[in-house]
């Protein structure tokens, strides 16, 4: 028995050792970073301020490839079934996170079929309503939505804002009428013109137009004040305690990427939101900075599917 034995450990150990220096060596061309939306969303941004700053620590060009449709889940399928070799990222947010019970049927699984690898940044959402309307806390509009129960309409679109604002209603007990637009450039306008009287669009788009005058802008949606816009108090300091929603995004790879891959990737996004530059071009439009572990990721994610599952399940949303 142990002659049968020795062969097998001779020819592990072999292949061992040929591992090691493999990995040493990752990589050793051009790594693709899948965006699962369309080139220019706040999502393809995110990419680009990272990207640049890995691939001069990897020694290797990090190419963005966007691919959008159904959500976000088009490119997460493709990121999901590429080969595990470190050689095919993905930048997930939220919207994968929220597709896990949206969706009746993926074809991937967002939680088993990614290797974790980093938290990249957070941005917040704004509370924001039509300057005619008679409010200017988060205390009145809950006051008047209380008085006129389902009588003011809040424009929705896209799945983060649209949990967002379920999420904001449940929380606060009120009745809103959604109206659904099909990105936050009509979101902003059916709101500056007085089409919708309340409004969730992303803050780093917001912020212009609250500072114009077009809008109003009660609160965002995140603990701390948007480092963008820090005149604007948060919801919970407006009086509706524990609320919280962010719009995040995170670095990630297929399932069975090897661990010394991941762990190198890991360091060097880390090492990339360290740097002044970075925080600097995120700061500008309302994104953190929120390096972590890949365990910590894995954490965050299965704590954001379960609690957007949650509000998705209350509230009846469907795929558009």
């Amino acid at each position: 028995m142990r002659c049968r034995t020795i062969p097998v450990v001779i020819a592990l150990s072999a292949m061992l050792a040929q591992a090691g220096p493999a990995l040493a060596q990752y990589p050793v061309r051009t790594v693709r970073l899948i965006v699962p939306f369309a080139a220019g969303s706040v999502n393809d941004l995110v990419a680009r301020v990272v990207a640049p700053p890995m691939a001069e620590a990897l020694g290797q060009p990090v190419v963005i490839d966007d691919r959008p449709g159904a959500g976000g889940n088009l490119g997460a399928e493709l990121a999901a079934k590429a080969p595990p070799d470190g050689y095919t990222l993905m930048l997930g947010n939220i919207s994968q996170a929220i597709s896990v019970t949206l969706y009746d049927k993926l074809n991937y699984d967002f939680l088993k079929d990614f290797a974790p690898i980093s938290q990249l940044a957070a941005g917040s959402f704004t509370l924001a309503v039509h300057p005619s309307l008679p409010v200017k806390s988060v205390k009145s509009l809950i006051a008047l939505a209380r008085a006129r129960p389902g009588q003011l309409n809040v424009s929705v679109g896209g799945a983060g804002i649209i949990v967002t604002a379920e999420l904001f209603k449940s929380t606060a007990g009120i009745s809103m009428t959604s109206v659904s637009y099909k990105g936050t450039p009509q979101i902003l306008t059916a709101l500056a013109s007085g089409e919708v009287s309340v409004a969730f669009p992303p803050t780093s788009a917001a912020v212009p137009q609250a500072r114009s005058g077009k809008i109003r802008a009660l609160g965002v949606t995140s603990r701390h004040r948007s480092p963008m816009a820090p005149e604007i108090p948060t919801i919970e300091e407006g009086g509706l305690q524990g609320f919280e929603a962010l719009t995040w995004y995170c670095l990630m790879a297929p399932a069975g990427t090897p661990r010394d891959i991941v762990s190198r990737l890991n360091a060097e996004a880390v090492r990339a939101l360290g740097r002044a530059d970075v925080k600097s071009r995120f700061s500008a439009t309302d994104m953190t900075p929120l390096p972590s572990t890949p365990g910590q990721l894995g954490s965050f994610l299965r704590s954001e599917t379960e609690k957007w599952g949650k509000v998705v399940k209350a509230s009846g949303m469907r795929p558009d």
